[in-house]
């Protein structure tokens, strides 16, 4: 049975530990959990630590220590592995690379441009991303589709490339991964509580006002469109590439109406 399959229908919170079960049993040691350690990682944490105690194997977590991660971020990765028991992974960046990065561009250069930002996301976490999951047929991600409008489309299990995507919380709510998170008294980023909704690089995040976007405190200073690193940019690509089927469709329509089914 393929992942697609074993997995279908396990999109709700109460199912999480059933889909977990179903990635192991079909990758085995070649699963990995990509954390950021925001409030959809902790409860993939958890999941897995609960996995491991009911004797399943545990699953390899990492997360990419970019160099400029706030400080409550490293004191959120102890209070979990000293909650559950379990290691999580620092994969950093290439020292010689982040050295020539800052050379050329500064420590902060990446407010510059909306290529200079790409750089140092791609120095600091698309080659350390590559690096960590090498040997890995199958990653599990925190991508929800209540994140971005770039994430509208998350399904529960993606081809990327080679390795498949998992994406256990793609259907969950907000009020859902909150619920989870108090319900079982999982540790969190100290920096939700002041305001962050989504937790990245510290300069790189901020808090956001009542009722704005989630991802709103993410590069804030660049256009809406743009807020994402490029660890998922396959999966953007795929969005794009439908949206411009979808206009072109739509250009032609008006030429070709009688291609279209009555009372369309």
């Amino acid at each position: 049975m393929s992942i697609f399959a074993a997995i279908d229908g396990f999109s709700s919170p109460d199912s999480l530990g059933a889909f977990l079960r179903a990635s192991q049993s079909r990758f085995g040691d070649k699963l990995a959990i990509a954390s950021s350690l925001g409030a959809e990682d902790v409860i993939l944490v958890r999941a897995a630590a609960e996995l491991a105690r009911q004797g399943g194997a545990a699953i390899r977590i990492f997360i990419l220590d970019t160099g400029r991660l706030p400080e409550a971020t490293y004191e959120l990765h102890e209070a979990l592995e000293a909650r559950y028991g379990l290691r999580i992974e620092s994969i950093f960046p290439d020292t010689v690379g982040v050295q020539t990065l800052v050379r050329g561009q500064g420590m902060n250069g990446f407010m510059h441009s909306l290529d200079a930002r790409h750089r140092c996301c791609g120095v600091r976490k698309l080659e350390p991303l590559g690096r960590a999951l090498e040997g890995v047929d199958a990653w599990i991600t925190g991508l929800r589709r209540a994140q971005s409008a770039s994430r509208t489309t998350v399904e529960l299990a993606e081809q990327d490339g080679a390795r498949v995507k998992l994406n256990p919380l793609a259907h969950w709510s907000d009020d859902e991964v909150w619920s989870h998170i108090r319900g079982n008294n999982i540790p969190y980023s100290a920096l939700h509580d002041r305001g962050y909704s989504s937790v990245g690089c510290e300069p790189c995040t901020r808090a956001v006002e009542p009722g704005a976007h989630p991802r709103s405190g993410r590069w804030w200073w660049e256009d809406p469109q743009h807020n994402e690193c490029g660890l998922h940019v396959a999966r953007i690509r795929r969005l794009k590439e439908a949206r411009n089927a979808d206009d072109t469709v739509v250009e032609r329509g008006a030429e070709a109406p009688s291609v279209r089914p009555n009372g369309a």
